[in-house]
């Protein structure tokens, strides 16, 4: 029993931290549980995804920290920039890509910025999140 709720939280940790600034693995984490067998598939799924949303909403709110404290778009880096304008165009919907390496963080970050609906943007994210999740379980039953 402590060996399962130690499986995982490690494997909410790891898709908690692969969502924030600090790279993660969790993709492996995940296909390695799943290969094994030990766990029910769409609980791996729903926990890796929430710790994935998770991370994501906390990029969030550091981005909209980030637009009350330095409210000039231009001291963003040139990436944190061309997602501002995506999300700035595209609005909520487009947090759905957050799941995508290089960028998502990016999105979620200028989600924030642009202080998008909080609960629309959480649902739109973990929406990306669990077909991503869903789709690497798949891969490895």
């Amino acid at each position: 029993m402590q060996e399962t709720l130690t499986s995982i939280w490690g494997l909410f940790l790891s898709a908690f931290i692969s969502s924030t600034v600090a790279p993660g693995g969790s993709e492996a984490v995940l296909a390695y549980m799943v290969s094994q067998g030990h766990f029910q598939v769409q609980n791996l799924v729903i926990v890796a995804a929430i710790g994935n949303t998770l991370g994501a909403m906390t990029t969030w709110g550091l981005g909209m920290f980030a637009a009350k404290k330095f409210p000039l778009a231009s001291l963003l880096s040139e990436k944190k920039q061309n997602a501002l304008k995506i999300v700035r165009k595209r609005g909520v919907w487009v947090l759905f890509f957050s799941w995508l390496p290089l960028v998502g963080d990016a999105l979620c970050f200028a989600g924030g910025w642009l202080k998008l609906p909080l609960l629309p943007a959480c649902l739109v994210i973990l929406a990306g999140k669990l077909g991503r999740y869903a789709v690497i379980a798949w891969m490895f039953i």
